[in-house]
């Protein structure tokens, strides 16, 4: 007996300190993914704006090292890396983290920062009415499972099952609608024929009317500040003279400066108005000549032609998808699918075409949305 509590002692040891040293792998690992995740939010997403709010950034990095942690698990799980109870336990651990944050503290946050940006709400009405609306977005949220086939007396109510499919269902449905848009747009985005012409003349006149605006702009406040200055200075000519006749009589006569202030105000700010449109189509202009540059590198001619090949796959989708509809009918293989066997069996390729197949359907639409 002594010897099995020994060696169960011993053996528990072990477990622990594989447990630690899988541990410190996964939190390593997490540390580059977050400061991986960092660098592309400040250099690609963010690289052309300030951003004012840290926790966005810091929330932002949380679910991209989350989302990368899960990944790396299943990458370990097929390859058989790492102990497979603490698989289990950072597998577990990674799920409610990622739960908890896409179903609690993002939405949470969204919905504050909206209510922090409308000058409607007052700061002391922020956080009562933030979690009132949060409140009835998680009630949604949790009676939008009722009709899914989930409910057993296996899974409690803060089970994983419970959220997992009421996250994958809304999942699914906004990757089904990013699809839609991404099959739309990126024609519209990366196919020649849909690029409008502009040279470098029309980008000139732009700026150079922008120029002009601000210059102007600058001249009409010069004179809104002199007007002002000398407005103050006869105000303190008027109370330095106040007593004698000829200080009563500039009093009494009007001042051309002082009404023309207003109006100087009024077309200072037409011109600002007139100036923000100016700077936007002038960037508009000049995202125009960069993505027609860019469409003559060898890169843009590539993706001007990935953009006609699924353009014709998108309709051919729907079309199909159509007839399959009006008659009734089940669609069993894909297009990628389908082109994929036959490319297989010309070729005499001996691989698992079903397993392939649905890897390249997931990288098409992977390609799609993105």
């Amino acid at each position: 007996s002594l010897l099995q509590e020994t060696y169960s002692v011993i053996s528990g040891q072990e477990l622990m300190m594989e447990l630690l040293s899988d541990t410190i792998i996964v939190l390593a690992s997490q540390v580059v993914f977050f400061m991986v995740g960092w660098i592309f939010f400040v250099k690609m997403l963010f690289k052309d704006y300030e951003l004012h709010h840290s926790l966005v950034q810091l929330i932002f990095c949380i679910n991209f090292t989350l989302s990368l942690t899960m990944f790396e698990l299943i990458i370990f799980e097929i390859v058989d890396f790492l102990d497979i109870g603490s698989r289990y336990f950072h597998w577990y651990f990674a799920i409610y983290s990622m739960l908890f944050m896409v179903i609690v503290l993002t939405p949470f946050y969204i919905i504050y920062f909206i209510l922090s940006s409308s000058h409607l709400v007052s700061v002391g009405m922020r956080k009562p009415l933030t979690l009132i609306i949060w409140c009835a977005y998680f009630y949604l949220f949790w009676k939008l499972g009722d009709p899914f086939p989930i409910l057993s007396p296996k899974h409690g109510v803060l089970s994983i099952e419970q959220g997992i499919s009421r996250v994958g269902v809304i999942g699914v449905t906004i990757m089904a609608l990013l699809s839609g848009f991404g099959a739309v747009n990126y024609p519209y985005s990366s196919m020649t024929m849909f690029m409008r012409s502009v040279t470098v003349m029309d980008v000139q006149t732009i700026e150079r009317k922008l120029l002009q605006t601000m210059e102007m702009i600058t001249a009409k406040k010069k004179k809104i500040v002199l007007a002002e200055r000398e407005q103050r200075e006869k105000a303190r000519g008027r109370g330095e003279e106040g007593g004698t006749w000829w200080g009563k009589m500039r009093s009494v006569a009007p001042s051309a400066v002082t009404e023309n202030i207003p109006l100087l105000k009024a077309d200072v700010q037409a011109l600002e108005e007139l100036s923000r449109h100016l700077f936007l189509e002038a960037h508009d202009l000049q995202n125009v000549r960069e993505r027609i540059d860019w469409s003559r590198t060898c890169q843009g001619k590539y993706f001007n032609i990935l953009g006609h090949f699924f353009t014709i796959y998108c309709v051919w989708k729907i079309f199909i998808s159509t007839i399959n509809i009006v008659f009734d009918r089940v669609g069993k293989v894909d297009p990628i699918t389908k082109t994929f066997d036959i490319l297989v069996n010309w070729f005499g390729f001996n691989i698992d075409v079903a397993m392939w197949s649905q890897q390249f359907s997931f990288i098409v639409v992977g390609i799609i949305v993105f």
